[in-house]
């Protein structure tokens, strides 16, 4: 599934990218990689491409919690429950996941 092009992922934040089913993905450029979750923070209604990445962690904008951008698991409270990532392949410059 192609989520966008590797050139519309800005360094210094996330984008949101929703799919054609309307669930919407976080998509994240870091260091020399890209890595995507779920938009949805666990712990409140909050879009996570609204928050900022720092130390490959995904801050959430409404509480502050975070999670890490490879892996989806919770690093700060309040945030607990996981969010789902996934592994991004870039292929011709456009960016892709399985899902």
């Amino acid at each position: 599934m192609t989520l966008c092009r590797a050139a519309d992922v800005p360094a210094d934040e996330p984008l949101r990218v929703e799919l054609d089913d309307g669930h919407a993905l976080a998509v994240y450029r870091w260091k020399d990689g890209f890595y995507c979750t779920d938009d949805l923070c666990s712990h409140g209604e909050a879009s996570l491409s609204e928050g900022y990445v720092e130390n490959g962690q995904i801050f959430c904008p409404f509480h502050m919690g975070s999670f890490c951008i490879s892996t989806g698991e919770p690093r700060a409270a309040p945030c607990s429950v996981p969010i789902r990532a996934y592994a991004v392949m870039e292929q011709d410059g456009e960016l892709r996941i399985e899902r």
